[in-house]
């Protein structure tokens, strides 16, 4: 049965964490610098098995400005956020951080719970929950649940519960087609076993016994053991929180960032097209090739964003760009990402990968925009001969086509029919079924025939 994460967000010390173990029994902070500063620094990981029959996995990350950067980490898997406010403090920076974050992941649901309400007189908790509802007016917490709760008398956490239970309960479970992806959030070893890796499944199952590839290194790997929450299973869908243990690689070649997904389904690379929001909150332009730091999945690459249409970008605008990586990653269109500021380090933006390893796209061509146009329009018919085009005469094999769509199986048989009878498409190396456009084979064609041409004239 695929879950639901939430995860909770929201500024330092305003009591995430209080609050998932008065839901949960479970305390998230398992370090022990964690336990002596009395903050969380690293992800931390629960679960709720709810009355509607639904098991809630939860992500608890940390809200200390140093840490942001595990914040994205663990809120890039979530599908609902628990936006937390202390009554004794209301809204403060990282509150505001965190929410850019969340809308930048393209998070859609959530509720808001006010901590520490025994804290506070009435009359304040009144004007607390009356800057809560006005901050997160207009936004996709918008008509969210707001619940007053306090972890040390237990107030408001049985109608958290039952909220959840609402919540997931009216969702709609549909399962993440494609092959396996987990983007890995920790990595440990176990005497016997070898390397654990940790994160939420993305799209696809996975069982015990299957290979997968490391991206963006291309290593190759076995599934020796799968569990969640604790309990083996045989095998993983997405949506859960999964730890998995590798056979054929060790725990050094690891690191945070890296995907663990089915081979042959990604193609890291270093150069993107995207959409970006400008955060409007930004205090000044954004300038073409800004060196920033690009947050994908749960890896932190620095990089640039390359303008195509403009010198620089406003606040509150929206552009098309090149994500210019120093270091490659693999996506598939939709994944989303945020960009953080080199220095200091702030949230400045993010948006969606339209196209997880462009060609290297020259500014202020006319034909960029059409480019763009055709990622947006959603036609999977154009988007398939645009990269068909794109690839030109060496073509692309239908697994390549459906890592550049994101479009896989039958799926991606479906949108090829109609090209491939209508002769746009045309299949050139059926055992490895190489496609190629019929108007790159055309103009290939026109330009030997004109050559040879040119031969038989010099040489009658």
């Amino acid at each position: 049965m695929r879950e639901f994460i939430l995860g909770t967000a929201g500024h330092v010390d305003h009591g995430k964490t209080s609050l998932i173990k008065a839901l949960t029994g479970i305390d998230t902070d398992r370090l022990k610098e964690e336990k002596e500063r009395g903050i969380t620094i690293e992800l931390g990981f629960a679960f709720l098995d709810l009355p509607c029959g639904h098991r809630l996995g939860i992500i608890d990350v940390p809200g200390h400005e140093r840490f942001v950067k595990n914040m994205v980490a663990g809120a890039a898997g979530i599908d609902l956020v628990a936006f937390v406010i202390a009554a004794d403090e209301g809204i403060m920076p990282q509150t505001r951080e965190h929410f850019d974050i969340c809308r930048l992941l393209g998070v859609k649901q959530g509720l808001i719970i006010i901590t520490k309400v025994d804290l506070v007189e009435p009359e304040w908790l009144d004007l607390v929950e009356e800057e809560g509802r006005e901050f997160f007016a207009d936004s996709f917490l918008a008509e969210a649940p707001l619940l007053r709760t306090s972890a040390s008398t237990g107030q408001g956490i049985e109608e958290v519960r039952a909220a959840l239970d609402e919540m997931v309960a009216g969702s709609e479970f549909s399962e993440a087609h494609g092959p396996f992806r987990l983007p890995v959030d920790r990595i440990f070893s176990m005497k016997g076993f070898g390397a654990v890796v940790t994160g939420t499944s993305m799209s696809g199952r996975i069982k015990i016994g299957e290979p997968v590839m490391i991206y963006p290194k291309g290593q190759t790997a076995k599934i020796r053991g799968i569990q969640v929450h604790g309990a083996d299973v045989q095998e993983v869908e997405a949506g859960n929180r999964t730890a998995i243990n590798l056979q054929g690689t060790e725990k050094e070649t690891l690191e945070r960032g890296d995907m663990l997904a089915s081979p042959e389904s990604l193609v890291p690379s270093y150069v993107m097209d995207a959409d970006f929001f400008y955060l409007a909150g930004n205090k000044k332009p954004l300038k073409n090739r800004a060196r920033v730091r690009v947050h994908l999945g749960t890896a932190e690459i620095m990089g640039r964003v390359a303008l195509l249409d403009r010198e620089e970008l406003e606040p509150g605008a929206q552009a098309n760009v090149q994500l210019l990586l120093e270091k490659p990653a693999g996506t598939w269109p939709g994944d989303r990402y945020v960009v953080r500021s080199y220095s200091p380090i702030y949230t400045i933006g993010g948006g969606a990968i339209l196209n997880g390893a462009a060609r290297k796209r020259r500014r202020f061509k006319t034909s960029n925009q059409q480019v763009f146009e055709i990622y947006h329009d959603g036609n999977q018919e154009d988007l398939l001969l645009l990269h068909l085009r794109e690839a030109g005469v060496a073509g692309l094999t239908a697994a390549e086509l459906a890592v550049k769509m994101g479009v896989f199986g039958n799926r991606l048989k479906k949108v090829l029919n109609g090209p491939i009878s209508a002769r746009r498409v045309l299949v050139v190396d059926s055992e490895r079924q190489r496609l190629v456009a019929a108007d790159v084979y055309e103009h290939l064609k026109s330009s030997i025939k004109s050559i040879l041409e040119e031969v038989h004239r010099k040489n009658p």
